[in-house]
């Protein structure tokens, strides 16, 4: 999986250019920090052009296809991100490239081709069976499509094959040709299935970058950057792909949000970048937008330096002394979370991290095994009497022994348990305890 920066990295390789064995660096894309969608008209000429060679004539559309853009305040200066030339088949230039460098390249060359072909068109057929009980008439219905004409999947379809798995290939319903109009149908099972109104998924790197972009919020320049910096400050962390808030997330966003209500709209942040553009096209005078931002910003700024301290009235006590001045130890919030802090801070600066124990006894030395952070938040658990004690863990352990050697067992995956000690693996529901509803 590309996260952003890495993406924006190898686009910038494709773009300063590479030896592709035509005797001199080449640069293989146009311009990558943009939001538009204009095409040349030379580029444009050239790809319809190689459709027309390559794919036919039915493949082409009369006209060129022209595309708005779906950013709130593109800046279209440049052109959209396109193949230097369309001649450079991604095969071709394969060999001088690394496997992710042609990834990147391909997708690029394929969606740049595809974007000027015609449609694919499907013909469809819909089948609704009724089936009537005592008191009830139920109905129910089957789609499925079949393709008439790839249009622009033919471009994908070589690259679609080798990508996809068998039972992806084949997962559009196919409905038999004998299906006729009022023929009778006999119920070989019934599957009975019930479905919740889903909460909507957690972001990732790409949905946040298509919310950003539909808001109006950053640019192409500065899209990787903010999920860079997001991830190194410790507000959000990576769980199978998706980005989830960390606790000092949530806190500081919740500062912000009562201290700052206007910075943190998301009309503001595109308000901003639209003054940004007037600023550039001389139709705004830049000492005026500053001085209008900070004569709201400046008091607000002084508000919460006044009323933040405040808060320390509020923190949590650990229960415990401090060990080098006696006050209280309470809990704070640092940058990588929770930590144990004296209260008498900044006179006594005694610190200790805070250690969330999960209730499961440590394999070596029978300590508690406890949560820990890397200092980029990456979720770890070791025992709590390290260094004295030096096991850890990326997977999280679970308080049921090994029903074979009665080792620890750790959760393999969503659907698996596996014992440290003997490498056997169990189905969660084979675990003897309710071990399914541990969070994944």
């Amino acid at each position: 999986v590309f996260t952003a920066r890495r993406t924006m990295a190898l686009a910038q390789q494709l773009y300063e250019g590479l030896d592709v064995g035509e005797g001199t660096t080449t640069g293989l894309i146009t311009y990558m920090r943009t939001d538009s969608t204009n095409i040349s008209d030379l580029a444009m000429e050239e790809v319809r052009g190689f459709i027309g060679k390559t794919y036919g004539r039915d493949f082409l559309p009369e006209a060129p296809v022209v595309y708005r853009t779906r950013a709130v305040s593109a800046q279209e200066a440049h052109e959209a991100i396109r193949p230097t030339s369309v001649l450079r088949l991604p095969e071709k230039v394969k060999p001088y490239l690394t496997t992710d460098q042609f990834r990147l390249y391909q997708l690029i060359w394929q969606r740049f081709v595809a974007c000027q072909m015609e449609s694919a068109v499907y013909d469809t057929l819909s089948v609704e069976v009724e089936a009537r009980g005592q008191s009830h008439l139920y109905l129910f219905r089957a789609s499925g499509s079949t393709l008439k004409f790839p249009g622009f999947l033919v471009v994908y379809e070589e690259s679609r094959d080798e990508d996809l798995a068998p039972e992806e290939e084949t997962s559009n319903m196919r409905i038999p040709a004998q299906v006729a109009e009022g023929q009778r149908q006999e119920l070989v099972r019934l599957i009975p299935e019930q479905h919740f109104t889903q909460p909507p998924p957690r972001y990732t790197e790409a949905s946040l970058v298509q919310t950003l972009e539909e808001n109006g919020i950053g640019r192409p320049s500065t899209y990787a950057p903010i999920l860079s910096t997001i991830q190194e400050r410790g507000y959000v962390v990576r769980e199978s792909k998706r980005l989830s808030p960390t606790e000092t997330g949530i806190l500081v966003n919740d500062l912000v949000v009562e201290h700052f209500p206007e910075i943190v709209d998301l009309g503001f942040t595109a308000r901003m970048e639209n003054d940004l553009d007037l600023i550039a096209s001389g139709h705004e005078d830049w000492v005026g937008v500053l001085r209008r931002f900070y004569d709201t910003f400046s008091p607000q700024v002084e508000k919460a330096r006044a009323e933040m301290p405040e808060r320390k009235a509020d923190l949590e006590k650990v229960g415990r002394a401090c060990p080098e001045c006696g006050h209280e130890l309470v809990i704070r919030w640092g940058r990588f979370g929770k930590f144990i802090s004296c209260s008498n801070f900044p006179a006594c600066k005694y610190t200790e991290p805070w250690l969330e124990k999960i209730g499961v006894a440590c394999p070596k030395c029978h300590g508690d095994l406890v949560e820990r952070k890397t200092r980029k938040g990456r979720v770890f658990y070791g025992c709590v009497n390290y260094p004295q004690c030096d096991f850890t863990s990326w997977k999280k352990p679970l308080a049921t022994p090994c029903p074979n050697c009665g080792g620890l067992l750790v959760l393999a995956n969503k659907r698996e348990a596996q014992c440290i000690q003997c490498q056997e693996t169990f189905l969660l529901e084979q675990v003897a305890e309710t071990v399914a509803s541990e969070p994944s």
